[in-house]
């Protein structure tokens, strides 16, 4: 029996969070029926690899070599190929939106150009969306953003302070982390199997134990997973957050890339089933174009006017003529999107069918949205095959960088937002840098990744 083996698989693969505290070495020895002599072997190596630390009289505890740390740069180039960026280019009918807002700028002219709330022609636009989704909406509650992260983060500084927790998921988007660690709160990790999707019964049980101030949830094409929540479960956690009265960021970002249809005809809005405790974030980056910098925040009209009341301490609102522009595509009937779904089914196709032919072992559920594979490899080394990878022109994002406290070793994301030559070239350096990686644990630097 390998123990100390064992014990690194879990907390690589992240289901043995940084921090759990160990028994003691005869209650081990005890539940394992081994003698102490083997534990006490087995904790000796792992804290020579670092995965366990000690101390006299606090017991030993689940540590995490690197972690989450941004300590190694990686190289950059032409022929650098960032697939750690899910971000794809703008869509064809930009250019005559530009055109058209160009023309509707003048009769904004007049005006002062602080709109703090927004454009009321972009949140008309913004609500009619929602409301034909299932989720009735009117512009009063809505507020325009500069995009999805700074709606993000302006709930997180209204609901949340230093030492409050906040439920995530585990996978999660990582800038999400970065933004509640900056915020001096706690993020509380509930697993989000890639097989079965969200436990609702372990999340009402973290609800109840850890009394999280705030939730975030991506119940549309998960990020990474590509995990969609259906209405059933929607029903059931929005109930979990109700009994517990813990309100919820919904992130939206990704839920107008549905490859299976329009999104119309899905499941409803999580914020449909919500109420007042569900506040909903969207952004203009995935469906349209990240350049125009414009995401919105949805919730009650009370919410909204308490975030306008704490967005002069940030900032006076968002640029009017990229509001003018968002407006005019999002009312071309829906041929924006039914384009850029289109581009997107064939990408994510294209990258499906490169893992298949040149990393055949490593293994994926096809997501029906969003942007990204999240695959399994066939041993704990993602963040060594990041390293390799950028030395044969790909920049990937471990799987560390979505976990609360590192592990997912045995994970890595990869989007399908560049074009298919770019793609099946990215697989092919990916295969040969993985025939690169030792299958023996080894010490490596935390990779510092940009990731969208």
């Amino acid at each position: 029996m390998d123990l100390a083996a064992a014990v690194e698989l879990l907390v690589l693969d992240g289901r043995l969070p940084l921090g759990t505290k160990l028994p003691a070495e005869r209650e081990l020895a005890d539940a394992l029926e081994v003698s102490r002599t083997l534990i006490g072997a087995a904790l000796d190596k792992l804290r020579a690899d670092g995965l366990v630390a000690s101390r006299r009289g606090a017991g030993s505890w689940i540590a995490a070599p690197g972690g989450r740390g941004r300590d190694t740069i990686l190289p950059s180039g032409e022929d650098l190929i960032d697939l750690a960026q899910a971000c794809p280019p703008a869509i064809p009918g930009l250019i005559p939106a530009v055109d058209a807002a160009r023309k509707a700028l003048a009769d904004h002219l007049g005006e002062n150009g602080y709109h703090v709330r927004g454009l009321r022609v972009l949140r008309e636009r913004i609500a009619r969306r929602y409301t034909e989704r299932g989720l009735p909406t009117n512009a009063d509650q809505v507020m325009i953003t500069n995009g999805a992260h700074h709606a993000f983060v302006q709930v997180l500084r209204m609901l949340a302070g230093p030492g409050d927790r906040v439920l995530v998921e585990q996978p999660t988007y990582p800038n999400a982390l970065e933004a509640i660690g900056a915020a001096h709160a706690i993020p509380v990790p509930v697993p989000l199997d890639p097989a079965t999707g969200w436990d609702i019964v372990g999340i009402e049980a973290a609800l109840r134990q850890s009394a999280p101030r705030l939730a975030y949830f991506v119940a549309d094409f998960q990020n990474p997973t590509g995990l969609r929540l259906d209405a059933v479960g929607r029903e059931r956690l929005a109930a979990a957050l109700s009994r517990a009265r813990t309100p919820a960021i919904i992130d939206e970002t990704l839920v107008e890339l549905d490859l299976e249809g329009d999104p119309a005809d899905g499941p409803p809005p999580l914020g449909a089933f919500a109420g007042d405790l569900g506040i909903t974030i969207g952004s203009a980056s995935k469906s349209h174009w990240a350049g125009l910098r414009l995401g919105w925040i949805r919730a009650s009209e009370d919410v909204i006017g308490r975030l306008v009341a704490a967005r002069f301490a940030v900032d006076l609102g968002s640029p009017v003529f990229e509001q003018l522009v968002l407006a005019e595509l999002l009312d071309d009937g829906g041929a924006a999107l039914a384009h850029r779904r289109e581009e997107t089914l064939a990408l994510r196709d294209a990258l499906t069918g490169a893992l298949n032919w040149y990393c055949p072992e490593w293994t994926f559920t096809v997501p029906p949205g969003g942007l990204s594979l999240w695959c399994r490899l066939p041993e704990p080394m993602s963040t060594r095959l990041a390293v390799a990878a950028a030395g044969h022109g790909v920049q990937v994002a471990p799987g560390s960088r979505f976990g609360v406290h590192g592990g997912l070793e045995r994970w890595l994301r990869l989007p399908y937002a560049l074009p298919a030559d770019r793609l099946f070239e990215a697989v092919r350096r990916l295969g040969a840098a993985a025939a690169s990686v030792a299958a023996t644990p080894a010490t490596v630097a935390p990779m510092a990744v940009q990731v969208t």
